[in-house]
């Protein structure tokens, strides 16, 4: 069975936007300004991604998709929910941005093991490394951020 290329990207589409939205959201609540700094750099690595790949589809003669998913709106319903009740700690928010960036880390590679055209695998495989750097540095944070607060 042939993969619909269009679906897999925007799977992605909605993965970038959730990523955006929720560092967003980490950088708003944040305390401290340089991992403020560091959830804007990474909101914005997801709004570029994303357009790339709504450019994809569109050049595949698609129908991007424009917002994130409702599994992403309910998770930062969820964190929303949970920062109104406690006052997160910026170790707190960067236990929660690992979580979704694992979820990111999962629909790339699940992407990745469909078949792709040659180009679009490029796509998917560059943005895929980026996805990694991000969950790699939100995770030395995160543990940084625990060691400070022994």
């Amino acid at each position: 069975m042939a993969t619909n290329v269009v679906s897999v990207l925007n799977d992605l589409i909605e993965t970038s936007k959730d990523g955006e939205k929720g560092f967003r959201k980490a950088a708003e609540d944040a305390h401290d300004p340089q991992l403020k700094t560091v959830f804007v750099s990474a909101a914005d690595a997801c709004a570029l991604g994303a357009r790339e790949l709504q450019d994809t589809v569109q050049g595949l003669g698609g129908k991007p998709e424009t917002g994130g998913s409702v599994g992403g709106a309910l998770h930062r319903g969820w964190v929303d929910v949970k920062s109104a009740v406690a006052d997160r700690s910026d170790h707190a928010i960067l236990v929660e941005c690992e979580r979704g960036e694992d979820v990111a880390k999962k629909r790339y590679h699940d992407a990745l093991e469909k078949e792709l055209p040659l180009d679009v695998r490029a796509i998917v495989e560059r943005q895929y490394q980026g996805v990694l750097q991000n969950h790699d540095r939100v995770r030395a944070l995160r543990d940084q951020y625990a060691a400070a607060n022994r």
